[in-house]
């Protein structure tokens, strides 16, 4: 963790979640959240971690159930990376680009008809 990283503990952190302490503890149980353990084993949450414990809020709000949120997070999570790629690629297509190691080509295609 960063020296900046705010950290937060575990009441502290379900007041900012709008949630139980137990809540909380139950969902890093089931793998949805992973805060941080001081030396003592004392949890320590960040904005990160306040920011996922509101999204799964969300999610079980709208009656999804814990294994659905898991599933959507981890699809989020997923997405985010492959945006992530697309635009590390089109950075490096563009900086190609610009540096003549790829060179446009324009086509064109011309439809013959065969005539009989």
């Amino acid at each position: 963790m960063a020296r900046s990283t705010k950290v937060y503990v575990i009441s502290v952190a379900a007041e900012l979640s709008g949630m139980h302490p137990q809540t909380l503890r139950i969902y890093e149980r089931k793998g949805l959240v992973h805060p941080a353990r001081t030396s003592g084993g004392s949890r320590r949450y960040t904005d990160a971690d306040i920011a996922l414990l509101q999204r799964i809020s969300e999610l079980t709000s709208e009656g999804m159930n814990l294994v659905g949120v898991k599933k959507v997070l981890e699809l989020e999570r997923r997405v985010a990376d492959l945006e992530a790629k697309l635009i590390d690629q089109r950075s490096s297509l563009r900086e190609k680009a610009q540096s003549h190691e790829l060179v446009p080509v324009r086509q064109t295609v011309t439809v013959y008809e065969r005539r009989h």
